[in-house]
């Protein structure tokens, strides 16, 4: 059975055969070159002055036989007055080295990725008064507190949440009537009389499937179980393809996806001209939404929910499933890998490849950044060793804490926002396929994985190794991500690798991603009271009731940045299932965004990033840490407060280079505090205090 992404892809295909114009914005160019008015080019294509508007700002496009008839206009116009096409950027140039070539593209800076503007809708954050009926189908009502409407064609926001009696609640505190009684009438209500859906988030990409949330009600009143039972695990459950439901969907000639109908489910039809025909349910009863990405979320009322997804979905993205695959969907919206582009022999408009992508076809890693089970080391019998490039988790020996340290009261642990985050701004990536070099120099600015022995260098046991996830001294040569080996020349030592595979097609893909992320971030914990205008006491008092002042937007928060985390995570996701053979491919892999190095290089350089400022810590405090864990730090204070042990300025401002409060990525914000004989005896018995910092055994999650 073919696969959701390979069903996608013959969709796709079916829009690339139908004839192409140009973007909407080249057409209002080449109209405006032409010195035409919109007016004047509606009489000639024998439409209406708004028609012709709307070609022009993409809400709607002309059909047969107008469409060729346009088409020939702008093909016409096109070779009149071509676009001025501004320089790229030069590529920094690389002097020749020994086994590798001078010809690696890209920039060590970021580039600016074609995105469209955040959407602002204050409305739907406010947290949801009585709403009124929107005159959609039963119940005539005067709709009100709606958001504003930033795409006439989605008047109602992205998402609705369905509950038992037909109400469907939107964003911004609407409800609309929806009369379905069976899944595929409610397709046809969402697709046709709904108003929902989101514009896509890059002018090459693809707008939102509508999302509709299924209350436990609203499922069994259209014929679902109330829960999904099965022994495997929770993301393999479906209902079986004998099951009324799933029958009455094929029956009206729509189709499921192979992930077939679980908690989340995909229908659609193929498209008809450029109308994409799908829409994705969640049933909330089936653990749609995992308690640990959206704490409280399934039990809040369905007005409730609508608000916390609608705001996700506004700032980050409309949920695809996983907060893990939302970040994964996330990257390739903000950077579609094709656009329209025009071909010079025949001058139609065809599917090019968009610039600082990932492009549409997966690429092999490279064998030491591939898994164990991965086909390209099963078939070659690849044992050169692999990439450890993980978070930190490290515990000091408890016999190199001073007699001053053990004499401290309090352990004060520190939590990095969104470490993972801030290591993908400005994070140059390798776009190409690897190719295998001996005996290379070193160059900081190609990302890659080199070969090369650390073991020699001497470094102050009271901190972790920078080189290895558990903080221990390499023990001789090992497979590093360019960040890694950057720092170790950072810290003055000479490196010369062994061999490596680099990438020679470069650039900072992860930039939109991050951006839109951080904004996110900010933007919501703004929301709940803690500002970036705050000093260090009110920001560590503005953290302590952020959760209380709304658990709505709490949960949001929560998930923003399980985000960010699973999407860096899903980057090298792994096969799944008892059933599954080592060699063999498993459905991961078929997509461009299977990228082991990617999420290497944000995690090298997220440990990099602890390390630079653990360093600084001791050269201005002399403080050394007890223990860390991903992007949490235990630090022996003689108060309860980071206020006791930070660096500060004479003038009171925090000392650049270390760690700094504050609602950023990359900022910290305490984690937790207790006393400094609970911490040691965790650490004499091998536990890790950062883990349990913030009580109640708390855990942190590592990533992946």
């Amino acid at each position: 059975m073919a696969s959701e992404e390979e069903l996608f892809a013959s969709v796709d295909a079916l829009l690339e055969e139908e004839p192409q114009l140009p973007p909407p914005a080249e057409r209002a160019r080449l109209r405006e070159a032409a010195g035409i008015t919109q007016a004047r080019l509606a009489v000639a294509l024998k439409t209406s002055t708004q028609t012709v508007k709307n070609y022009e700002n993409g809400r709607s496009e002309p059909k047969s036989p107008r469409l060729e008839a346009y088409q020939r206009l702008l093909k016409g116009w096109a070779a009149k007055y071509p676009a001025h096409t501004s320089p790229a950027a030069p590529a920094p140039v690389l002097a020749p080295q020994p086994g590798v070539p001078g010809t690696f593209t890209g920039s060590a800076a970021p580039e600016q990725a074609e995105v469209a503007a955040p959407v602002q809708a204050p409305a739907a954050l406010a947290a949801p008064e009585r709403p009124a009926r929107s005159a959609t189908s039963r119940r005539p009502a005067a709709k009100k507190a709606a958001a504003p409407a930033v795409d006439p064609r989605f008047p109602h926001g992205p998402l609705a949440v369905l509950d038992g009696d037909g109400s469907a609640y939107g964003a911004g505190g609407i409800v609309l009537d929806c009369p379905a009684t069976t899944i595929p009438e409610l397709v046809e209500w969402t697709l046709l009389e709904s108003g929902l859906g989101a514009a896509k988030l890059n002018r090459y990409g693809k707008d939102s499937d509508p999302l509709i949330v299924l209350t436990a009600a609203a499922a069994v009143k259209l014929g679902l179980p109330e829960r999904l039972e099965g022994h495997e695990q929770r993301r393999s459950l479906r209902l079986p393809e004998d099951h009324p439901v799933v029958k009455q969907v094929t029956k009206t000639k729509w189709q499921l996806t192979q992930r077939g109908f679980g908690p989340w489910a995909r229908i659609y039809r193929k498209a008809q001209g450029l109308d994409r025909q799908c829409v994705q349910l969640a049933v909330l009863s089936w653990d749609a939404l995992d308690e640990r990405s959206w704490p409280g979320v399934s039990e809040m009322e369905p007005a409730d929910i609508a608000r916390v997804l609608g705001v996700y979905a506004m700032r980050v993205i409309t949920p695809r499933g996983s907060t893990a695959v939302s970040g994964l969907e996330l990257m390739t919206a903000l950077r579609p890998p094709t656009k329209a582009v025009r071909d010079e022999e025949t001058g139609n408009w065809v599917s090019g490849y968009n610039v600082g992508s990932l492009g549409t076809e997966p690429l092999d890693p490279a064998p030491p950044e591939a898994t164990p089970e991965h086909p390209v080391v099963v078939n070659s019998g690849w044992t050169g060793g692999f990439l450890n490039e993980e978070a930190y988790q490290w515990v000091r020996d408890v016999d190199t804490l001073s007699d001053e340290e053990c004499t401290l009261p309090f352990a004060v642990g520190l939590d990095l926002n969104t470490a993972f985050l801030a290591a993908a701004a400005r994070l140059v990536v390798g776009l190409s396929a690897p190719d295998h070099f001996h005996t290379p120099k070193f160059n900081p600015k190609i990302p890659g994985s080199w070969l090369a022995d650390l073991s020699h260098i001497e470094l102050d046991t009271r901190l972790p190794s920078p080189f290895t996830p558990d903080g221990t001294r390499p023990t001789g040569a090992a497979w590093y991500q360019t960040h890694t080996l950057a720092y170790a020349q950072e810290l003055g030592h000479d490196v010369h690798p062994i061999e490596a595979y680099l990438r020679r097609e470069t650039g900072a893909y992860l930039d939109p991603w991050h951006d839109r992320l951080k904004n996110a971030y900010v933007d919501t914990l703004a929301d709940m009271g803690v500002t970036k205008d705050l000093n260090d006491v009110e920001f560590l008092a503005a953290m302590e009731q952020h959760k209380q002042n709304d658990p709505a937007l709490a949960a949001v928060l929560t998930a923003i940045k399980a985000t960010v985390k699973g999407g860096v995570g899903k980057l090298r996701e792994r096969p799944q299932g008892k059933s599954y053979k080592e060699g063999e491919t498993w459905p991961a892999l078929s997509r461009p965004t299977w990228r082991p190095d990617i999420r290497a290089a944000v995690i090298s350089k997220a440990r990099v990033n602890m390390h630079r400022k653990l360093n600084n810590m001791v050269k201005m405090t002399g403080l050394y840490p007890l223990a860390v864990l991903s992007d949490c730090v235990v630090y022996p204070s003689p108060g309860e407060s980071p206020l006791d042990f930070l660096p500060y300025a004479a003038s009171g401002k925090p000392q650049p280079g270390g760690f700094r409060l504050g609602p950023t990525p990359g900022l910290a914000k305490l984690e937790g505090v207790q006393s400094m004989l609970w911490a040691v005896d965790l650490m004499e018995t091998g536990l890790n205090p950062a883990r349990h910092i913030k009580g109640g055994d708390a855990v942190l999650d590592e990533g992946e």
